[in-house]
Formats: C-alpha cells, sequence, structure tokens
C-alpha cells in the first residue's frame, strides 16, 4: 500500500516533467482536472469523432429503433464536429490523426463481432464511456486551453457532447 502511495505522489510530482501525451491516454490528465495541451485535444478528439463515426455507422446497420437513431445522429453530429476541427487545424499547424487509437480500434473490432442485442448493449456501453472522456475533454480544453478559438470551440461543443452522453446514459439504462 506504501509502495502505491509512493508511486502516485512521485507521478504528481514529475508530472510537469512528463509528455501529458501520456496522461491523456492513461486516464490521469482526466482524473486529475488537468488541462490538455493543444495538440492533445485535438488528437483526443479527432480519433474520438472517428471512433463515433465508425462505431455509428456499423450501428445504424445492425441495431433498430432508439440505438439506431441514436447512431445516426452520433454519425451526424461527429461529422460535423470532424468538419469544423478540420477547418481549425491548419491555423494550428496541425494535422488530424488518420487512424483510430489502438483501444478504440479494439473496441470497434470487439463491436464487429457481435450482434443482436450483445451488440447493441456493447454499442451503447462504448458510447457512454466514450462521451464521458469527451466531455472530460471538452471541459477541461475549454476552461484552461492555450488556443482561444479551439477553447472557443471546445465550449461551443460541449453541450451536444453533454446531450450525446445523457441520451446514451438513458438508452443503455433501459436495456
Amino acid at each position: 500500500m506504501k509502495r502505491i502511495l509512493l508511486l502516485g505522489a512521485c507521478l504528481l510530482v514529475a508530472a510537469p516533467a512528463i509528455a501529458q501525451s501520456m496522461g491523456e491516454k492513461s486516464g490521469i490528465n482526466s482524473a486529475l482536472g488537468i488541462t490538455p495541451k493543444t495538440m492533445d485535444f485535438v488528437n483526443e478528439a479527432a480519433t474520438g469523432d472517428m471512433f463515433e463515426i465508425q462505431s455509428s455507422q456499423l450501428a445504424a446497420e445492425r441495431t433498430k429503433g432508439n440505438v439506431q437513431s441514436f447512431a445516426n445522429q452520433m454519425v451526424a453530429d461527429h461529422t460535423k464536429t470532424t468538419s469544423e476541427l478540420k477547418g481549425l487545424a491548419p491555423r494550428l499547424e496541425v494535422s488530424l490523426p488518420t487512424q483510430l487509437t489502438s483501444s478504440q480500434q479494439s473496441m470497434l473490432d470487439k463491436l464487429k463481432g457481435l450482434q443482436g442485442d450483445d451488440f447493441a448493449k456493447q454499442y451503447m456501453d462504448d458510447q457512454v464511456s466514450a462521451h464521458k472522456d469527451a466531455v472530460s475533454l471538452f471541459q477541461r480544453y475549454g476552461k484552461g486551453g492555450a488556443d482561444d478559438k479551439l477553447k472557443a470551440w471546445a465550449d461551443k461543443t460541449l453541450p451536444t457532447l453533454q446531450h450525446h452522453l445523457e441520451m446514451a446514459q438513458s438508452i443503455y439504462g433501459k436495456m
């Protein structure tokens, strides 16, 4: 127990020296409420959108009812935010990622192997998780991000992500 506490204390002290990319990837920054670097924010927002679009396209094909309606809305909304982010990227002098993270790819691969109720439950569980992460990311960047235009975009986009989270939790709660 003491070793765990000591390790945690060391990580907190060393946090400024560690690239925030690792902090974002591990979830430590989110847990501690640390503002992501601009590049981290852009990468996470872009890969999040890619996951939302790809998993929701699959869900739109494989589900019916509320889940299918939700999936269709995710495709539309996250296609829009991807387009907006692409418009901001050149000014920031960053390139948007073109591939999912390994964990997102694993989640998508798992979905591809499921059908019926198992698929719908896993998809909605993934949506709750992904939107919790997105809400945290956008809140943290909106409050303390380095780029004013990107902060404004994060603040403008946040209510939509919060609404997505509420919808996902509601649908998942009824499954």
